[in-house]
């Protein structure tokens, strides 16, 4: 035998570049030639996706798809950690594939920039072997959740809000529930909070991000899964953990169920009463009489100071306010009573008082509408004309005062 012979699992490249991994025991030669030949999609290029396609696109998965419709924009890059101040206004997708080829050559990268919706999510998602949820909102999360099982694709979910993360998988193994077992009627979309309203920690993403990423590699080489039927949560501020045992798949499922009414993709926007997206939807609760522009407000403080609740969490207020703003939360608004309300406004109502004029201004206009119509139902305030500041601070900003700060 040739002396210059031998036998190579894997080629120069690879055990150059893979011998870290390679060498872990139970993933090894086999698991990184499955890693080569495998596909993966990432639904969602932000704070799950980046440090998701990272990990995958290191360990050498051989095509990762990516999808997501939006834009990189600056309070994107606290947690988005794969994108650059250069990409802002640019398209996530691209910017993650960009990032993904310079950490990776040798792997193929799949861009689809598209809101995944019931038209062109089976056609997508049969592309792949293995899916990743990355997104950020529950129409979003039905689809993909009813598209995996009806294509039989296992799915690595994953999300975080604030200081908390969890991760799961779902319609994996002949037991394993899908999402539609466990929830199957989505939540009241006025009780939903996302990040963009109520925050998220860059590492907490991470986290979690990277913990679904070993889920796919766990799989590609053939080793259980850890949170098939389970669900890791994650609490970031107290650094604690815990794994909770979810029922199993349900035989009532309208999805995977024993006799299933879902067997195609539905209207999911309909379905959850909101958007597949992750940003605020205007409401529309009061009349126009009941409201002020905010060019109209900024003329009104000119003559004189008026009154004014900023209904937004402490928090928010401390970012930047109008000076003359009384910080009484969405929550507090609820619970006075008309006399406690008066006394933090500092206001007394006589007889003799003229009409008053009362203004309510919040992040983005909607939750000063829901103030307005608290206050004029609690009664007791004749000598007051409520109103909102249509569009609120976000309008502010956008319209009166650019220097305003934007969150």
């Amino acid at each position: 035998m040739d002396d210059l012979s031998w036998t190579a699992g894997l080629t120069k490249e690879q055990a150059g570049r893979y011998s870290r991994q390679v060498l872990v025991q139970d993933f090894g030669v086999n698991g990184q030639k499955n890693a080569s030949t495998s596909k993966v999609l990432i639904i969602g290029a932000g704070g799950l996706g980046c440090p998701t396609a990272t990990y995958l696109a290191g360990a050498g998965i051989g095509t990762i798809g990516i999808v997501d419709y939006d834009t990189v924009s600056l309070d994107n890059l606290h947690r988005q950690v794969a994108h650059r101040e250069q990409a802002v206004g640019t398209s996530k997708v691209e910017s993650l594939k960009i990032m993904l080829n310079s950490l990776n050559s040798s792997i193929k990268i799949i861009t689809h920039e598209a809101t995944l919706n019931s038209k062109c999510a089976m056609e997508i998602v049969k592309l792949y072997d293995i899916v990743c949820d990355c997104s950020d909102n529950a129409a979003t999360r039905y689809l993909i959740n009813d598209v995996c099982v009806l294509l039989d694709k296992p799915l690595v979910s994953g999300s975080a809000l604030r200081w908390d993360g969890q991760l799961t998988v779902y319609h994996y193994g002949k037991e394993g529930p899908c999402y539609r077992c466990l929830f199957p009627s989505p939540p009241d979309p006025s009780t939903v909070t996302n990040c963009s309203e109520g925050g998220v920690l860059g590492p907490v993403v991470g986290v979690i991000g990277s913990m679904q990423a070993l889920e796919v590699l766990k799989m590609v080489a053939g080793l259980p899964c850890s949170f098939a039927g389970k669900l890791f949560l994650y609490d970031g501020r107290s650094g604690s953990t815990r794994t909770i045992v979810l029922r199993k798949r349900s035989p009532r499922c309208a999805v995977c169920g024993d006799e299933p009414s879902i067997t195609a993709p539905i209207d999911y926007e309909l379905f959850c009463g909101a958007g597949a997206h992750d940003k605020i939807e205007r409401i529309w609760l009061l009349e126009q009489n009941e409201r002020v522009s905010v060019e109209e407000y900024r003329d009104i403080r000119r003559i004189a100071r008026p009154l004014l609740i900023d209904t937004r969490p402490p928090i928010e207020f401390e970012i930047a306010h109008l000076p003359e703003a009384t910080n009484i939360t969405l929550n507090d608004l609820s619970k006075l009573d008309s006399a406690q309300i008066t006394e933090k406004l500092k206001l007394n109502a006589t007889e003799n008082d003229q009409k008053k004029d009362l203004f309510v201004i919040c992040h983005r206009g909607n939750d000063s509408q829901r103030a307005v119509k608290i206050i004029k139902e609690k009664g007791n305030f004749e000598f007051l004309s409520v109103r909102d500041v249509s569009g609120g601070y976000d309008e502010w900003a956008t319209k009166v005062n650019p220097n305003f700060p934007v969150y």
